[in-house]
């Protein structure tokens, strides 16, 4: 068979399966992320049916889906947002850092993977996924709950991290020597206060300057853009991923959501194929080895994660039930865990098969914490709920006591 017919035979398999299953999730109620990576499971070297043709393309599409990933990111917020969250919220996310990095880098070395691998696997174990949990949020029609924001603040406090942390991580993985780090890092610093000086001064500008009433040029020049940036910062080694994260930033506006709208379904689309891709990567018969550990630190990281979730609320000034909710809403990995495991594969394999591992855990364990955290901390005596503040942040039960003239 020509192998242009066997790649589109093979891709239109792919991309119809990933529409299916990302169908049964929905039914479910739980994010897709797992079963994509059960499919790659299936169509990598060793699973029931390996791909020959397709696999290249399917790489290209995969970097195109990190990178589709983080400038969505960067839509959603503006400069001065990120600013004003970093300067409210650094302790809760220095915490955050501490408490669900070390875990992954002290697995590391007890495994004996060595330093390299200690950092990697310590930002696999320390990022929460914004889009697992952005959607149980809305699920669970907490949006306008007191703790919310604290929540989506951690998770921008870890956003911006990852413009510093990759950077890095990249440097690490190529080898370069401490000085060439430190160079490394100095760009990456020097572009974050660059883009986010000027998203902050002359945000208007850029925005104008990329604005076009017609959806499908507004289209080409930011995706063109991002692409641009994205090879540039790749060629620095401050990663391909942040690029478009900074771009993401430095628009902003009315032209942020126009051009959100149109990529959103692009996104989707490659962030599917990205996760797919990784599950290729993996061969299922390395998974059983490291099956332990990853549930021993899915386990300790999910703790680590409800302590941080407590503790940003406590600093919020919300009261024992939205600490609750909050540290349960936290546990959820996805994206950046395997954007960062993705990464480390080439200097510690043994990598790829725990995130996998490890994310699959999460990914499924996220949503049931965020709903039942805080009944059994409720039913351990960890907390008292009270009535004004059940109906405060619970419209349902707000209008059942209501109905039953229930004084507060």
């Amino acid at each position: 068979m020509h192998d242009t017919t066997a790649m589109l035979i093979e891709l239109g398999a792919i991309i119809l399966a990933l529409g299916l299953l990302g169908r049964l999730a929905g039914r479910v109620g739980f994010s897709p992320i797992p079963l994509y990576l059960l499919a790659g499971l299936a169509f990598g070297h060793g699973g029931v049916l390996p791909l020959q043709a397709s696999e290249e393309f399917v790489a290209t599409g995969a970097e195109i889906g990190v990178i589709l990933l983080l400038l969505l990111l960067g839509l959603e917020y503006s400069a001065s947002e990120l600013v004003t969250t970093l300067k409210t919220q650094y302790p809760s996310g220095a915490v955050d850092f501490v408490l669900n990095a070390a875990p992954g880098a002290a697995a590391a070395l007890v495994l004996g993977w060595g330093p390299v691998a200690a950092v990697a696997l310590a930002g696999v174990t320390w990022i929460s996924s914004s889009g697992v949990i952005a959607k149980v949020l809305g699920d669970l029609r907490r949006l306008g709950n007191r703790e919310t924001p604290v929540v989506l603040g951690v998770l921008v406090i870890e956003d911006l991290a990852m413009a510093l942390y990759l950077p890095i991580l990249t440097a690490l993985l190529a080898g370069v020597s401490l000085a060439g780090g430190a160079v490394t890092l100095l760009i990456s610093l020097g572009t974050v206060g660059a883009v986010l000086y000027v998203a902050l001064r002359h945000g208007r500008l850029i925005s104008r300057a990329v604005s076009s009433d017609n959806a499908e040029l507004l289209l080409l020049v930011v995706l063109g853009l991002t692409l641009l940036v994205a090879g540039i910062a790749q060629e620095l080694q401050v990663s391909a991923a942040v690029g478009a994260f900074l771009v993401g930033i430095a628009v902003s506006g009315e032209v942020a959501e126009g051009a959100s709208s149109l990529l959103t379904p692009l996104r989707d689309l490659f962030a599917a194929v990205f996760f797919v891709f990784f599950g290729l990567s993996t061969d299922p018969a390395d998974i059983p080895p490291v099956l332990v550990p990853a549930l021993l630190l899915a386990v300790a990281t999910a703790l680590t994660k409800v302590a941080t979730g407590w503790y940003a609320a406590r600093r919020a000034g919300i009261r024992g039930a939205g600490r609750w909710r909050a540290g349960g809403t936290l546990v959820a990995r996805g994206e950046f865990s395997i954007v960062i495991a993705g990464l480390a594969v080439g200097v510690e394999p043994r990598i790829g098969p725990l995130a996998t591992a490890y994310v699959l855990i999460l990914v499924v364990m996220g949503p049931l914490t965020a709903r039942y955290t805080e009944p059994l901390a409720r039913r351990l005596r960890l907390t008292r709920r009270p009535l004004a503040s059940r109906l405060e942040n619970d419209p349902v039960d707000a209008e059942q006591a209501e109905s039953a003239h229930v004084t507060v």
